[in-house]
C-alpha cells in the first residue's frame, strides 16, 4: 500500500486562483472605504471654512456696516487653495464671494488610487452639500 503525500498541481492552481480573487474584491473595497474617509475629511474642512466665512461675515459688517464673504487667503485655514495641489491633502479648496467654499479632489502628483475621477464637493453658506463628478 502506497500512501499519497501533498497536493497535485491543479489543486495548487485552483487554490490560488480563488486567493487571487477574494484579494482582488478586497482590494476594491478597501480603496472605496479609504476614498469615503477622504470625503468626509473633505466635508469636515468645508465645514471649518463655513464657520470662517461666518465668522469673517460678521467682523466686516461690525466694522462698515456691510457684512462680506471672503475667499480662501484671507480667511487663514492653512487648507491648500485651488489649483495647487499639496502632498499633505487629497483636495484643494476655494471660496467665492458668496460664502460657497468648495473642494476639488487632487488627481495628480502621486495621489493614489490614480483610477479616482476628478470630483468637486461644495458646501453653501447655508449648509447645503452639492458636487460634480461621484462626490457622494
Amino acid at each position: 500500500m502506497k500512501l499519497k503525500f501533498g497536493f497535485t498541481l491543479l489543486e495548487l492552481i485552483v487554490v490560488i486562483i480563488i486567493i487571487g480573487i477574494l484579494a482582488t474584491l478586497g482590494f476594491i473595497q478597501y480603496t472605496s472605504v479609504i476614498e469615503k474617509g477622504r470625503k468626509a475629511e473633505a466635508r469636515a474642512n468645508l465645514g471649518t471654512l463655513r464657520t470662517l466665512e461666518k465668522a469673517y461675515y460678521e467682523d466686516t459688517a461690525s466694522v462698515g456696516g456691510t457684512g462680506s464673504y471672503s475667499d480662501l487667503t484671507n480667511l487663514a485655514s492653512g487648507l491648500p487653495a485651488t489649483g495647487s495641489c499639496q502632498a499633505t491633502h487629497y483636495f484643494s479648496y476655494g471660496c467665492d464671494t458668496n460664502g460657497a467654499c468648495t473642494a476639488t479632489r487632487c488627481t495628480a502628483s502621486g495621489k493614489p488610487p490614480q483610477a479616482v475621477t476628478a470630483y468637486t464637493i461644495t458646501l453653501d453658506i447655508n449648509g447645503g452639500f452639492t458636487g460634480s463628478g461621484p462626490w457622494q
